[in-house]
């Protein structure tokens, strides 16, 4: 036996690169962005990936910043609400207790 496997030769020593590198299958909703590009861009220009993925990862750094700030604002808003009593709504402190306790979880169907 020649200790082939039947598996493809391994080509990376020939890629002139030590980055990572990804592959991006073309699914329904990646599909309908890209031919909307396509359709935008017209039959001489190509997308440049490099570019969507650095445009897109622009877009979700500020998206989770935006999430990061809401939450934080959120949270203070809370302890400040436990801190002061001031809710502005009434509060089931047993039924909250029962809660933690029990581990209930709300059933909206029975």
């Amino acid at each position: 036996m020649d200790g082939n496997t039947g598996a493809a030769p391994c080509y990376t020593r020939f890629v002139p690169t030590t980055r990572p590198r990804h592959t991006i299958t073309e699914t329904p909703p990646v599909q309908a962005a890209l031919d909307e590009l396509r359709a935008k861009l017209g039959e001489d220009e190509r997308i440049d990936f490099a570019e969507l993925v650095t445009l897109g990862a622009e877009v979700k750094v500020r998206r989770v910043a935006t999430e990061d700030a809401a939450t934080a604002t959120a949270r203070r808003r809370l302890a400040e609400m436990i801190r002061t009593g001031s809710f502005r709504y009434a509060v089931d402190v047993e039924g909250a207790d029962e809660v933690k306790r029990l581990g209930l979880i709300a059933n909206y169907d029975a």
